[in-house]
């Protein structure tokens, strides 16, 4: 059976975004140097850093049901680790995942997608998402811990960002960018569109995805927390984590019908 148009297109958008990466990487190194210098530290350097770690958290960390993962001694499972059979593996992609960002997310995405099979009659984005053994492990619940910590991630980054702006000025000044800032800039908004995969998948409406990704586009991980906690407040205590990544009941049945 031939494979679906969404699930080829997918493949090529998430391969190429990943090719833009690594090249950036590689043209930024040769052209500026390593990216480990202080001079580097400018303040809205860090505060982009921190944006953007907060997105690899969001993307790492879908706090699901399965391998656990410790983070600042909290229990939090990740989407990769419940997505691979064994905690080396799941470790792996986690450490290149920080050290390489959206090149290690598209790279796993797109395996991901190769992996999808074309005769399984299923959105490519919910068999991207889930395991096939999805409802295993589903006694334990981590959503209190989920809210509490994207609450307190949102919370960070808004401070980080309330706190720049007072004592650097605005971000949009030519001399801010920087060869490594433009990268990381780069790096950030793939991470973006792998999240808004996510935003369009879970969202019953265009209009409401629309706006999510505008906000993801303009708050970065900001959004993105706040997107993440509105969604564990819409699930009870006791519900399996993984339930944070399937669709809306309904939704396909609601679109058909507004039509």
């Amino acid at each position: 059976m031939v494979a679906s148009p969404s699930l080829i297109a997918y493949k090529v958008v998430f391969f190429a975004l990943g090719c833009l990466m690594l090249a950036t990487l590689i043209y930024t190194t040769v052209t500026d140097g390593s990216p480990f210098r202080l001079e580097l530290l400018t303040p809205w350097m860090i505060a982009t850093l921190i944006d953007f770690y907060v997105n690899v958290v969001a993307i790492a960390s879908k706090i699901l049901p399965s391998y656990a993962i410790f983070v600042t001694s909290m229990s939090c499972q990740v989407w990769v680790a419940y997505r691979e059979p064994s905690w080396i593996k799941a470790v792996l992609w986690v450490v290149l995942l920080i050290c390489f960002g959206s090149a290690t997310t598209c790279a796993y995405i797109t395996l991901k997608l190769f992996n999808i099979s074309s005769q399984v009659q299923q959105d490519p984005v919910s068999q991207l998402l889930l395991r096939k053994d999805h409802e295993r492990g589903a006694k334990c619940s981590s959503i209190a811990i989920g809210r509490v910590l994207f609450s307190t991630l949102g919370i960070l980054v808004l401070v980080v960002v309330v706190y720049t702006v007072i004592t650097d000025g605005l971000p949009f000044r030519m001399e801010l960018l920087t060869p490594w800032m433009a990268a990381t800039l780069i790096d950030f908004y793939i991470n973006v569109i792998a999240i808004s995969v996510w935003v369009v998948h879970k969202e019953s409406s265009w209009l409401h995805a629309f706006i999510w990704i505008c906000l993801l586009i303009c708050l970065g991980s900001i959004a993105t927390c706040a997107y993440i906690v509105i969604q564990l407040f819409g699930l009870k205590l006791q519900d399996p984590m993984y339930n944070i990544l399937l669709e809306p009941e309904g939704k396909h049945e609601r679109s058909v019908s507004s039509k």
